[in-house]
């Protein structure tokens, strides 16, 4: 009986791994057009697309929306503890009580951000929710975006009542700079605000289009998406936090109660060591 013949995607699904696994292909680099790559093989573009359909099912490859397609990038996860810090009453993860950067550095790691844009506008409808403010008010929106060595790693906004600034006098929050010593602190200095307690909401959906050419992600990428509101004793929210996090590279660690500190730094995704 004759041989059945292979599939012709199959030699580009063949060739495409040789070349990722010897490292002529490095990851994160992005692959020929599939005119060119057809070329290549002597087949057609739609047969190309469909050996790379394949290896983007198994991980090897990705496709980003309106940029290609690229080799998979080996992305080592940030783990940020969500964990309460029974001294200080806060989380000792996040932009509460200590400075980006610093957090990241406990992980042995490089961290930055950005200064801060900030825009004056009408309070979206699920932050008005949360505030508990009617949604024409006016709210003040500080954009950071994230780095951890180098790489795009979070993209976070904080949302105030422009009244904070316009009738109570913390006019910093309207300043495009950072406020060195913390929100918490600030707001308790201008405003007499002290933080009682916190509330996050953690939710996930597919990455929007904007969000794909940020962090490089492909299709429908997950996000995590965490929206914390910051309460006053007396039950005032003074504010709320959204954090936008690509799930390839973040993974979140919550402890409660007498758990050991080896395995709180560790989580599942740190070292032994």
């Amino acid at each position: 009986m004759a041989q059945q013949q292979r599939p012709m995607y199959q030699k580009v699904v063949e060739g495409l791994r040789r070349q990722v696994e010897s490292g002529e292909l490095l990851p994160g680099s992005q692959l020929p057009s599939d005119y060119d790559l057809g070329e290549r093989y002597e087949c057609s573009p739609s047969t190309v697309r469909e050996a790379i359909k394949r290896l983007v099912n198994q991980g090897l490859l990705e496709t980003r929306q309106g940029q290609g397609t690229f080799v998979t990038r080996e992305i080592e996860p940030f783990v940020t503890d969500l964990s309460l810090d029974l001294e200080a009453g806060i989380a000792a993860g996040g932009e509460e009580g200590r400075t980006y950067p610093t957090m990241v550095a406990e992980q042995h790691r490089k961290g930055s951000v950005t200064s801060p844009q900030v825009a004056v506008l009408p309070c979206p409808a699920d932050i008005a929710k949360l505030l508990k403010i009617d949604p024409s008010a006016q709210v003040i929106r500080r954009n950071q975006e994230r780095y951890i060595d180098g790489t795009l790693w979070s993209l976070q906004s904080s949302y105030y009542p422009f009244e904070w600034a316009n009738s109570k006098g913390a006019i910093r929050l309207l300043m495009a700079e950072d406020i060195r010593e913390g929100t918490i602190t600030y707001l308790a200095e201008a405003l007499g605000f002290t933080q009682a307690g916190y509330q996050d909401w953690v939710t996930a959906r597919p990455s929007d289009d904007n969000e794909q050419q940020l962090f490089g992600l492909p299709r429908d990428a997950a996000m995590f998406v965490i929206y914390r509101t910051a309460f006053t004793e007396d039950g005032t929210a003074t504010r709320v936090t959204v954090t936008v996090f690509p799930a390839d590279r973040n993974q979140f660690l919550y402890s409660y109660g007498a758990v050991p500190k080896g395995a709180r730094d560790r989580g599942l995704g740190g070292s032994d060591q």
